[in-house]
C-alpha cells in the first residue's frame, strides 16, 4: 500500500472516488500524477471506466492488469465467470488501456491451470501469483524495448531481444 511505496521511496497518496463526481475524482488524479511528473499509469484493482479526457492526456501510457485470458471474462469477478464457466485454463492480462471494458491492446498473458479441485479462491489465489510476474516483466518489456501497437495487440521489435521471467 501507501506505506511500502513510501518506504521505497516512491511518492503515494490516496484519492478517495467514492460521493464525487468522475470528473472531479479524476482532475485531482491528474494533478497528483503531474505533480510528480508521471509518464505511465498503472492501474491495478481500479475497477472504474477513465473518461476520454483522461485516456487521451495519458495513452498510450495507461496500463492494466485483469485476472482472465482477456478477452474472455471481462470486467468484474473474472476469476468467479471463468470457475463457474467451466475453463481448463485461466490466466491474467496485461493491457493498454482504451475507453472501453477491458478492451485495451494486449501486450502480455500468463496461463494458470484451472484443478478439477479449485474452487474459484483457489484458482484466484494462482492467478494472483501470475498477475506478479505478468505486471513487472510487462512494464520491464514497455520501458526497455521498442513496440507498436498493431490492432488490439502490442507488437515488441523482435530484434530487440526476448524478456522472459
Amino acid at each position: 500500500g501507501l506505506d511500502r511505496a513510501r518506504e521505497r521511496g516512491i511518492p503515494a497518496v490516496a484519492i478517495p472516488s467514492k460521493g464525487m463526481p468522475r470528473e472531479e475524482h479524476e482532475s485531482r488524479l491528474v494533478a497528483a500524477l503531474d505533480e510528480v511528473g508521471a509518464r505511465w499509469v498503472c492501474l491495478a484493482g481500479y475497477m472504474r471506466l477513465l473518461t476520454p479526457v483522461f485516456i487521451t492526456r495519458y495513452a498510450p501510457r495507461i496500463v492494466n492488469i485483469h485476472p482472465a485470458l482477456l478477452p474472455s471474462f471481462p470486467g468484474v469477478d473474472a476469476q468467479m465467470q471463468a470457475w463457474e464457466y467451466g475453463v481448463k485454463v485461466s490466466g491474467c492480462t496485461v493491457h493498454l488501456v482504451d475507453g472501453g471494458c477491458d478492451t485495451g491492446p494486449i501486450v502480455l498473458q500468463r496461463t494458470v491451470p484451472v484443478l478439477d479441485g479449485d474452487t474459484s479462491d483457489t484458482l484466484a489465489h494462482r492467478i494472483l501469483e501470475q498477475e506478479h510476474v505478468a505486471y513487472p516483466t510487462a512494464m520491464r518489456m514497455l520501458l526497455t524495448r521498442p513496440w507498436h501497437v498493431h490492432g488490439r495487440r502490442v507488437v515488441f521489435d523482435p530484434s530487440a531481444g526476448v524478456d522472459r521471467p
